[in-house]
C-alpha cells in the first residue's frame, strides 16, 4: 500500500495527498493499492506541483497498523512524525517569552 508525499510550496511543510486535496496530517492521506492507483494519484499530484501548491512528490510505502498508516522506511516516518530535534524558531520563542 502506497500514499503520496511532497512539500507544499508556499512553507515547506510536509504534506500527504487526500481524496480532496493535501493535509499536514498523514491519518489524512489516501491509501493506494495497486500500480493504476498510484500512477492516477501521481498524475493529480504533478497537476499541483505544476500549479507551484506542491513540490517533489513521490510515492512512499506504507503498513496499516493500529496507530493508522505507518510508513515503512525511516526516513518517512520522521518526515511524517515531523523534525527529531527542535525548531531554531521554537527556541526563539522561547527565549522571547522569558
Amino acid at each position: 500500500m502506497d500514499i503520496i508525499t511532497a512539500n507544499r510550496l508556499s512553507d515547506g511543510a510536509v504534506v500527504f495527498l487526500t481524496a480532496s486535496g493535501w493535509s499536514t496530517r498523514i491519518a489524512e492521506a489516501q491509501a493506494l493499492e495497486g500500480k493504476e492507483s498510484v500512477a492516477a494519484a501521481l498524475a493529480r499530484a504533478a497537476a499541483d506541483a505544476e500549479a507551484s501548491i506542491i513540490v517533489e512528490p513521490y510515492p512512499v510505502d506504507v503498513e496499516r497498523r493500529a496507530q493508522g498508516l505507518t510508513p515503512t522506511k525511516l526516513r518517512e516516518r520522521i518526515r511524517a512524525q515531523g523534525p527529531t530535534v527542535g525548531h531554531s524558531k521554537d527556541l526563539h520563542l522561547q527565549v522571547q517569552a522569558a
